[in-house]
């Protein structure tokens, strides 16, 4: 039943395996290893790579990976025993060999052990097979694990309660057809002690009532009657005479509606009225600049050790200086010990919901806990460290992995490669309403006309009203910044658009080809934006990328949403796959994170984004020029995250 189990260390060196078949395994292995193992997502003990299955176990204390793999169609219910069995029967057998690091000592004699433990594994899956399975309890449901207890504000529970009480009791009141003030004091009315205070307040607010009420109909009996007389007939009589039924319209109104290229109408300046900023020309040439994220270190959590009570310390640097430098050491005198789940487990908590707090989506704060406390489970902690530093350390580390892409995406570089083929690079805009694709497609058209690249952006948002006139103001002013008189009488920035209407893959293809003809260097190509749960729509952009086949489709996300931002990736990577024809289908390459400046520390949807598609974030949007545009600078970012 079972393909493959091996038995390695993290340094690569396999110690024992056993290979039921002759298939090869070194793919999916290395598979593991990359995707998972080095990119910290051990949260889940199962990866599915090709037709296989692996499930793995690390031993942290001798830093070696247990893997077995089976069949994807199968589902074999003693894996997990196996798994775990095999573990300690290597452990205690070799436990002095790999104390002193005998790697190469041989483990040939584990196949006799390995034999048994898989009969017995064998039988006891077939003897639970035939148990009727028991409902789960609530502590073991994914619900029960959602639950977000510390983040509650204990302090203002009672003013939160009394506005909800009042909420209820309005609506009651509401819904009974009694008055508002009468069911204010709803629940006290259950004892009798309580009444008379209550219906002397009922009645005070009854007479204050109908004073404001007597006054305002006293003020509104007076005004509005006179006027209505007054004003009534005049609009009726104007408003008849410029009603115009026909359908030729009226040719006073012919200036007015005159919206032609060649005659720009008063109110919306011409191209030879743009009186462009010069103080930015010159400023985004090169590569893009690092993110810059504000962070005080005095405010970074610390956790105490056992992690129940870790709270920002706000005190002065002469207490906390003596606290941590006696108390701290006589508390880390522990001696040398391993640590365990149940011991981390609060100050993982405490991590989590602070991972929530900073906007983090709540399976992925799940998640990275849980590869933290896999990557530490039975580690040998040090003589004079903590169980919280270590595990705040490593989800650090974790962190800023996830965020460190695992290719680099260089557009210069690519764009100049795809000249010399004689062909343009072209990138692709997709993502929800709102986000601000068309606006950051300007700010990367402006980096890319900095670094003297010209530029065809192809407007394929066909379907919201004044998608195409924003592109063209855009194209407008950055023409202005650098217009074709200084770049040889070549013009920068170009728009091909088709109006309304149209099918965008069929804009976008043509669009390239137009580049291609006119030797221009890159395309950018917007999109409309779409929910993830609009069909019709997310199988139009499949078909775009399927047809057009860009060198760079980029997702551009606001960094304001939480959970959302893991739906709606998921979603449009799934649509893209599903509505493709083709049998690799192109996914997301890259993101871009918009909004960047509006959402302080806060910065959870860069690792929610990251984690779930594996990409970079090769922008962030940071402010509402051309040149607020920055790189993601990984070591801010989980600064900021975990302060």
């Amino acid at each position: 039943m079972l393909d493959l189990f091996t038995i390695f260390s993290k340094g690569g060196i396999v110690l024992w395996c056993f290979q039921s078949t002759s298939q090869i395994f070194t793919p999916s292995v290395n598979a593991l290893i990359r995707s998972v193992i080095l990119q910290e997502r051990t949260g889940n003990d199962s990866f599915e790579h090709n037709a296989l299955t692996l499930k793995y176990k690390l031993d942290n204390e001798f830093e070696l990976v247990f893997v077995v793999a089976y069949q994807k169609i199968l589902q074999l219910s003693y894996v997990d025993k196996l798994l775990n069995d095999i573990h300690l029967e290597f452990r205690d057998k070799y436990k002095t060999d790999l104390q002193e690091g005998l790697y190469f000592q041989g483990f040939e004699d584990f196949g006799s052990h390995f034999r048994t433990i898989l009969n017995s594994a064998e039988q006891w899956g077939k003897y639970q097979s035939m148990i009727p399975k028991q409902m789960r309890t609530f502590e073991e449901s994914s619900k029960s694990k959602k639950t977000v207890a510390s983040m509650i504000e204990r302090k203002n529970d009672e003013k939160e309660n009394k506005k909800t009480g009042k909420n209820k009791k309005k609506g009651v009141a509401f819904v009974n057809g009694e008055g508002i003030t009468n069911m204010k004091n709803a629940e006290p009315l259950k004892t009798e002690t309580q009444q008379p205070s209550n219906i002397k307040l009922d009645e005070e607010t009854l007479q204050q009532n109908r004073l404001r009420l007597a006054q305002r109909m006293a003020a509104a009996g007076k005004s509005p009657k006179p006027k209505t007389d007054k004003k009534s007939p005049k609009p009726t009589k104007e408003g008849k005479k410029p009603r115009v039924w026909d359908l030729g319209g009226n040719t006073k109104d012919l200036a007015n509606l005159d919206y032609t290229k060649d005659k720009p109408t008063d109110g919306v300046p011409g191209q030879d009225e743009i009186q462009p900023d010069t103080r930015i020309i010159g400023s985004m040439a090169g590569g893009i600049r690092d993110l810059e994220v504000e962070s005080d270190s005095e405010n970074e959590v610390e956790y105490e050790e056992e992690g129940i009570n870790s709270e920002p310390r706000k005190q002065n640097a002469v207490t906390g200086a003596k606290s941590k430098g006696v108390f701290s050491l006589f508390r880390g005198l522990v001696g040398s010990k391993n640590l365990t789940h149940e011991g981390m487990q609060p100050v993982l908590d405490k991590l989590k919901d602070h991972l929530i707090a900073k906007n983090v989506a709540t399976d992925i704060a799940h998640k990275l806990c849980d590869s933290v406390a896999a990557k530490l489970e039975g580690k040998v902690l040090g003589t004079f460290d903590s169980v919280a530093t270590t595990v705040r350390t490593t989800l650090t580390e974790a962190l800023v992995q996830i965020l460190s892409p695992k290719r680099r995406v260089d557009i210069l570089r690519d764009a100049m490669e795809a000249k010399k083929q004689g062909r343009p690079y072209v990138m692709t805009f997709c993502g929800v309403n709102g986000v601000g694709k068309s606006t950051n497609l300007a700010k990367i058209c402006f980096w890319l006309i900095e670094n003297n690249l010209r530029v065809l952006i192809a407007a394929c948002d066909t379907f919201r009203a004044g998608a195409v006139e924003q592109l063209r103001t855009h194209t407008r002013h950055l023409n202005a910044l650098h217009p074709s008189d200084k770049h040889g009488g070549q013009q920068m920035v170009q728009l091909y658009e088709k109006g309304y209407g149209k099918d965008a893959a069929g804009i976008a293809m043509e669009a390239i080809n137009f580049a291609r003809d006119l030797k221009i260097d890159v395309v950018l190509v917007d999109t409309a934006g779409r929910m993830q749960d609009n069909e019709p729509l997310m199988r139009a952009l499949a078909k775009l990328i399927k047809v057009n086949q860009p060198d760079l489709v980029l997702f551009v996300g606001e960094a304001l949403v939480g959970n959302e931002a893991v739906d709606q990736l998921v979603k449009f990577n799934q649509a893209i796959a599903d509505y493709s024809s083709s049998f690799n289908p192109q996914l997301i390459d890259g993101i871009v994170l918009t909004k960047f400046d509006t959402i302080d520390d806060k910065v959870g949807a860069a690792i929610s984004m990251t984690y779930i598609t594996g990409q970079p974030i090769v922008f962030v949007g940071t402010g509402q020029t051309y040149t607020d545009l920055k790189s993601l600078n990984a070591k801010a970012v989980v600064h900021a995250l975990m302060k």
